[in-house]
């Protein structure tokens, strides 16, 4: 980060280390996918491309990440479990929470097509996350027997009441039947009506997924004869089982034991308020503005591999643009937004309620429906370049007190924007002009902003003040009330289009801007 008097702001960063020896565990699940679902036509009760869909994502989320040792999911949810030695992000919650969930939608996204060839998105689908600090392998036992009896008890009243609605009731008239039902009595609706024995569906519906890496001979290379030469490889593979919380199952896996643990006793009653007190959840202080910032993970790669043009690549932003538009048009509480590079960040009044203030929440939506947006839309701004692998995103959520405060923290980004793409212009002039990487940053080692411009004009005959401003303040995303003229017969008469979402490339470290906009900061009583 560069230097400024701004940098003060970063003292309201606030850690949320997961501390050992707590199993970490992050659970996802689909936003709104009860009506995601049904606008994309999926069957009920149960979708099987769906839900395989959700199982390569998390074979995939296993193999990006080797501190995640075992992940559970059925229906729109996946749990994810790391190995109780994990110091992954230093066990940031925000940090974890945030990449899993990211990489998750946008794997999600990538794979539709595989699976639904024949359908194109109505909208971006989205995935909430929170962590589940588990203080020890008891309550992991306890977590995992509980999400799979919710499995199993809401497949069997989903399965009843989808049957009952193909057999011409209506929803309301079969959820009267139902009501009150118990295990057995569903067993026998289903038998005796339909002719279905539940024990026979298939394992994935009624028990949902497990995935976990085993060790597994895989072939590495042939050799001269053109025999296959084989590995032991540990590959992640996806089991269905009736009791993934039961000793027998649990403790038949040496991987299990080694990176978690042995489940000693099985699982007696059931305690989801008990597990549920473990929910690791930051509560945002009232009263204060919210800052969330996203930043590409890994994007200098991701930037290589897809040969975005440097210093900057005019496609590549307008599309963090884009998405970033898209996240101020589908969440109504941001109320601006700043971006430079592959980073953004998105304020939310003092008065929000949005998700009651849970970080969690707040993080995990944007983060997810950025990442959903900017797969989704790839090949509007680069459709000539096809997608190499997932790009995804992570986030966190910081408090700030005042209206002055933010804007202190929106001009430390701004600043930030302008030192780095002044010394990235620099750099890839010298850098294409013939010099190594380490020739360029050895000429501009300790170099001053006044230095920098007289090398771009003496040595490329670039005034570096003559660049797009995107390139040098960023972008600025804001509502804003627009007028349009509307003629009638008789007279004109002007009609009011209410918060269009804007994208501006200006200073906004100068109070003339907060000046013509004073609603995007104007401070709020509480609620």
């Amino acid at each position: 980060m560069a230097n400024s008097k701004y940098e003060y702001v970063k003292s309201f960063e606030v850690e949320d280390e997961i501390f050992s020896p707590n199993l970490l565990v992050v659970r996802i699940h689909g936003r709104d996918f009860q009506r995601f679902s049904h606008d994309h036509g999926f069957e009920k009760p149960n979708d099987e491309r769906a839900l395989n869909l959700m199982n390569t994502c998390a074979v995939a989320v296993l193999e990006e990440y080797p501190d995640i040792v075992f992940s559970y999911g059925y229906s729109d949810e996946y749990s994810f479990v790391f190995k109780n030695t994990s110091k992954f992000y230093q066990r940031r919650a925000s940090k974890i929470l945030s990449l899993i969930v990211s990489f998750f939608t946008s794997v999600y996204v990538t794979k539709w097509k595989e699976f639904f060839p024949l359908k194109e998105f109505r909208y971006p689908p989205s995935f909430h996350s929170r962590v589940i600090s588990c203080a020890s392998i008891e309550v992991l036992q306890q977590y995992l027997a509980w999400r799979q009896n919710d499995c199993h008890v809401n497949n069997q009243y989903e399965t009843c009441l989808w049957m009952l609605i193909k057999h011409g009731k209506s929803e309301n008239e079969a959820q009267e039947i139902l009501k009150g039902t118990q295990k057995q009595e569903k067993n026998e609706l289903l038998f005796q009506q339909f002719g279905v024995n539940y024990k026979k569906l298939p394992e994935m519906f009624r028990q949902g997924s497990c995935v976990f890496k085993t060790e597994m001979e895989d072939i590495v290379k042939y050799n001269e004869n053109g025999a296959p030469v084989k590995r032991l490889r540990r590959k992640a593979r996806i089991v269905h089982s009736e009791n993934i919380a039961g000793k027998s199952f649990w403790n038949a896996h040496s991987c299990l034991l080694k990176e978690l643990g042995r489940f000693d006793e099985d699982v007696g009653k059931i305690k989801p308020d008990y597990v549920r007190s473990f929910v690791f959840e930051n509560k945002l202080i009232p009263s204060t503005w919210i800052v969330i910032r996203i930043d590409g993970c890994h994007f200098h790669r991701f930037s290589e591999v897809h040969e975005f043009d440097k210093p900057n690549d005019e496609q590549a932003l307008n599309l963090m643009n884009s998405c970033a538009v898209a996240v101020l048009e589908e969440f109504e509480e941001i109320t601006f937004a700043y971006g430079v590079s592959d980073e953004y960040s998105f304020v939310l009044k003092n008065a929000s309620m949005f998700y009651q203030r849970q970080a969690s929440e707040i993080v995990s939506v944007i983060v997810s429906f950025f990442t959903s947006m900017y797969v989704v839309k790839w090949k509007e701004f680069f459709p000539q370049k096809k997608l190499k692998y997932p790009p995804y995103f992570d986030g966190r959520a910081v408090c700030y007190p005042s209206s002055d405060i933010i804007r202190d923290y929106l001009a430390w980004r701004q600043v930030d924007c302008h030192i780095n793409n002044q010394y990235n212009t620099c750099f890839w002039m010298l850098v294409k002009s013939g010099k190594s990487k380490s020739e360029a940053q050895g000429c501009l080692k300790g170099t001053q902003a006044r230095e920098k411009n007289e090398l771009l004009i003496q040595k490329f005959g670039i005034d570096y003040s003559k660049l797009p401003l995107m390139f040098r303040q960023g972008s600025s995303i804001f509502r804003a009330k627009m007028e349009k003229s509307a003629a009638s017969e008789n007279k004109s008469s002007v009609e009011k289009v209410r918060n269009k979402v804007l994208v501006s490339h200006c200073n906004i470290i100068e109070p003339s801007f907060w000046i013509a906009h004073p609603s995007i900061l104007n401070e709020e009583p509480p609620l």
